[in-house]
Parts: structure tokens; C-alpha cells; sequence
């Protein structure tokens, strides 16, 4: 197995899980990082043993084969477009980009220079995501017609000491844990034919909870309670309740319900957890326990985090010359259907998406095995 040399752009908070977990791939040898503000980069290389570079020199540099974008979603586009110009593939934090428009005009340069373009959440493939993926091939649940998937909360700002881009165009719950949820959708379903939608903005402001900024009120421009109702080219209905407005309820996170079973997900933000199913005798229970690699607890919360996934799976699939799962096509795809939920929404119609994907590959035990080092 070549290693290919990565190299990651934006040092904040997200950048830790990437240095710290990469090294469990054997495909990923994690060379630099950089930053628009050196000093990030400075501490970030020395808590891990890397070098920091500029942004300008990392780009350039000869040991570097694929860069990591983690930066703020507002310059996703920006970085990786800057990325792909170098010559470099291309892996990007969630979401790839903010608009269609951009998302298309990465995939055709990467298309012209033969570069790789992936994106997380990486989440699908983790060990419960994937049961439910197997369960779902081997016909165990029926055809997919319907389902449900909530994600609500009240927000960021009880925590996060600067919160202020969780409340601006381009990110809301629709576009910032959105893309674990659709993503996900996607890997088990197929493709989005058309989405309808109804959007609102609660809350005109929010009350930062904690840090330097306590008190500080933060404006609210765009919309933080969203109900979508997603058409899929199969013929499933499944509606999508994302919202920042709720302080508490009893929704699951994700229910998709086939012609012979129903099954019932854990929360697609994460790799682990229960996947349950009930027929037609309508008891509900776990699927029997199934041994992969990447739903077991291995972080100090019980949970299961094998971020890095996705970008072993590219660098792997770079070297053996096979498409890789986190694929700039289904990336694509997860934006039309985001943007276009908040599109309906805003026009209060019904909008047909302009692209598609086929779903990913499934990622076996056995071939999750193989990615780790």
C-alpha cells in the first residue's frame, strides 16, 4: 500500500480529530498543516509532531499528494478550488461547498486536471450505518418507501463561544448537520428526485452562553426550523425535520420504513451505535451484533470515531485506481438536495433537483479492516 502524504489547510478545533486519528490508516502519512494565522499552524505542528507551513507553501510542497480543506464553510470553495489549481487532491470538511454552482465548477476542474475531490461526513461508513446498508442490500427490509429523520436542538450558542457563522447563509441546521443526515440517506436509498419544504426563523436573535462573549446577542439570517419532505428516485417519501429551535422532544434520528421492515438508525452525526428492526409481528429489535471495525467505542465518550475514514478510502482508491466512496458526485449531490430544501422553502414550492449520484459503495468488515494500519 502506497501512503499517500497529507496535508491539512485551517487549524481549529476540527483539525485536532484529524491529526490525532489519521495516523490509524495505514494509506494517510499526515507530512504539514497551515493556516492563515501562523501561530495555529505553530501549535497545532508542534502538539503533533508536523511541520507548519503557509498555506502558499504547503500547496506547493513536493511531499504533499492531497490536502485537507478544514476551514470555515464561507471559503470551502475558495480553498479547495486553490487546492485543486496546485494540483493536489482535494478532501473537504462538510459541507464540499454553499452553492450548486460551486460544487459544479470543482467537479469539472478536478474532472480537467484528473485530481480527486471528497468531502465528509465520513460517518456512513462507520459500523451501524453499514449493517443498516447490509440489511437493506440483502432485501431484509423490502424496497424503501418511506421514512423519517429529525435532527433538533436549540443551537449552538449555549456553548460555542462564537457561534456567530451557525446563524448566517450557508450554514443553519440544513447545511451544518444536514449533510450527516442526507449523506447518509443517500448511501441507503439512492439518489433525490425533487424536495418541497417549509422554513421559518424563530428566533430573530440568539444569547451567546459562555466564553469571552457572554450575553452578547448574535442576529439570526437564516432559517433554523426546517420541515422537508424529500422524493426519491426509487419512489420513497421521506421527510426531514432539522430545527435549532426545539429545547427537547422524542424523535428519532432516523427511521426508514420498506415494504416488509421497518429499521430504525442511530444518530448519523456519529459512526456507532443500535440499529433495531421490526416486521411484520411489529416487535422491535437490535439487528443480531455484527463484527466491523468501525462501530466499535474507541474515544473517552464510549463512542465510535474513526473520522479519517473517508480520506483513507480516497487515498486508497487513488492507489488502486477505483472511485472512493466520499466521491465528489454523491458530495454534488448532498448540496443540490441541501440548497434546494432551503430553496422550496423560500419559494414555498416544490424543486427538482439538477444532478444525481449512484450510491457508494458498501464498505464491509472485511474491507474496513483493510483501510486501518
Amino acid at each position: 500500500m502506497t501512503q499517500l502524504g497529507v496535508g491539512i489547510i485551517g487549524c481549529g478545533n476540527i483539525s485536532t480529530a484529524y491529526c490525532r486519528l489519521a495516523p490509524m490508516y495505514q494509506s494517510l502519512s499526515v507530512k504539514a498543516v497551515a493556516d492563515i494565522n501562523m501561530a495555529a499552524a505553530e501549535a497545532k505542528a508542534a502538539e503533533f509532531g508536523l511541520r507548519a507551513d503557509t498555506v502558499d507553501d504547503l500547496l506547493r510542497a513536493p511531499d504533499i499528494d492531497v490536502v485537507v480543506n478544514l476551514t470555515i464553510p464561507a471559503v470551502h470553495f475558495e480553498v479547495t478550488r486553490k487546492i485543486l489549481e496546485a494540483c493536489k487532491h482535494a478532501y473537504s470538511e462538510k459541507p464540499l461547498v454553499l452553492t450548486l454552482a460551486e460544487a459544479e465548477e470543482l467537479r469539472a476542474l478536478a474532472a480537467a486536471r484528473n485530481l480527486r475531490v471528497g468531502s465528509a461526513p465520513d460517518t456512513f461508513l462507520g459500523g451501524a450505518h453499514q449493517q443498516a446498508r447490509a440489511a437493506i442490500d440483502a432485501g431484509e427490509v423490502g424496497r424503501i418507501i418511506g421514512g423519517t429523520c429529525h435532527v433538533m436542538g436549540h443551537g449552538m450558542e449555549g456553548w460555542h463561544p462564537n457561534p456567530d457563522f451557525f446563524y448566517q447563509p450557508g450554514a443553519g441546521p440544513v447545511l451544518d448537520i444536514g449533510p450527516y443526515y442526507v449523506t447518509n440517506l443517500l448511501q441507503l436509498v439512492g439518489p433525490v428526485k425533487s424536495v418541497a419544504a417549509l422554513t421559518t426563523t424563530t428566533f430573530a436573535e440568539r444569547t451567546i452562553g459562555n466564553g469571552d462573549r457572554l450575553g452578547e446577542k448574535v442576529p439570526v439570517n437564516t432559517p433554523t426550523n426546517i420541515h422537508a419532505l424529500l422524493e426519491f428516485v426509487n419512489g420513497a417519501t421521506i421527510t426531514l425535520g432539522a430545527s435549532w429551535d426545539v429545547w427537547a422532544n422524542r424523535h428519532g434520528h432516523m427511521e426508514l420504513y420498506g415494504e416488509d421492515a421497518s429499521l430504525f438508525l442511530p444518530d448519523p452525526n456519529f459512526f456507532g451505535g443500535v440499529v433495531e428492526i421490526g416486521g411484520q409481528d411489529q416487535a422491535i429489535q437490535p439487528l443480531p451484533a455484527w463484527d466491523h471495525p468501525f462501530g466499535v467505542p474507541n474515544d473517552d465518550e464510549g463512542r465510535a470515531n474513526y473520522r479519517c475514514a473517508g480520506l483513507a478510502d480516497m487515498a486508497t482508491a487513488i492507489d488502486v485506481g477505483r472511485p472512493h466512496r466520499c466521491g465528489v458526485d454523491l458530495a454534488v449531490h448532498a448540496v443540490d438536495v441541501m440548497t434546494s430544501i432551503l430553496k422550496a422553502g423560500e419559494e414555498k414550492r416544490f424543486v427538482e433537483l439538477t444532478t444525481t449520484c449512484e450510491r457508494p459503495a458498501a464498505l464491509s468488515p472485511q474491507e474496513a479492516r483493510a483501510l486501518l494500519a
